[in-house]
């Protein structure tokens, strides 16, 4: 069946699918589902579901979802159900929930940010399970946006890992990311190659841990390690679509 991805895509995709046990992992905002300036409104694309469930029905694949949401925030707002594997938290949520001292951390960081973001009109201040991260999506004022950044990076530990994002700032009280949680799934699958698709600067990680052991697809436009690129989560989905073809 013909194609209409980039041919050096193309070729990878069929590449890696003669691979097993071969993991299929994916971001989930910005490359499953629209960006939303309301994160709970940022459903699946159409045909995601049944891509995604498609796939982990082939014997040998299995599909992970890496997000920095946490994992029952993800559960709840993409509906999505199957034998998947969910790592949240950039990688942070992998074998259970943080522990009572890294959660405190991280309370203590809401609490100093709290007042800095009220001040800001459009900013709001969200709190996961292994991070606090200030949105100013929808900030009018982009220079009072860019220097709320600035301030929240400015005020908190410079210890703290900073993941820095499209119109937010995340501040982990761990050192987890995608790319060592891609390392950690390839690793207990025992994978024999993977694909990861991801549109923000954490799925940098991501790409990079894939380095000559997998197939890396940018979403959307700007700098990035991955090898290949779509435009949107339009895209995205054909490459899911594509690779379930060449499995069969």
């Amino acid at each position: 069946m013909s194609s209409d991805l980039d041919p050096a895509l193309e070729a990878a995709l069929a590449a890696v699918a003669a691979r097993r046990p071969l993991l299929v992992a994916s971001d989930y905002d910005g490359v499953l589902a629209r960006l939303r300036d309301d994160p709970s409104a940022a459903v699946p694309e159409p045909g995601v579901s049944e891509a995604l469930a498609s796939l982990a029905a082939v014997d040998g694949v299995a599909v992970a979802l890496v997000s920095g949401r946490g994992v029952e925030d993800l559960q709840r707002t993409s509906g999505l159900a199957g034998p998947f594997r969910w790592v949240g938290s950039h990688g942070a949520e992998y074998d259970g929930p943080l522990s009572g001292d890294l959660a405190e951390h991280r309370d203590e960081l809401a609490r100093l940010l709290g007042p800095e973001v009220a001040g800001t009109p459009g900013a709001r201040l969200e709190v996961k399970p292994a991070s606090v991260a200030v949105h100013v999506r929808q900030v009018a004022d982009r220079d009072a946006a860019a220097e709320l950044l600035a301030r929240a990076r400015a005020l908190v530990d410079s210890s703290l890992t900073m993941k820095p994002g499209k119109d937010v700032l995340e501040m982990a009280v761990t050192d987890a990311d995608k790319g060592s949680a891609l390392r950690r799934l390839m690793a207990d699958l025992g994978a024999a190659g993977a694909v990861y698709l991801g549109d923000d600067v954490t799925d940098e990680d991501g790409f990079r841990a894939l380095a000559g052991n997998g197939v890396s697809v940018k979403v959307g436009e700007g700098e990035t390690a991955a090898h290949h690129r779509v435009p949107d989560p339009a895209g995205a989905l054909r490459v899911l679509t594509r690779l379930r073809e060449l499995l069969a």
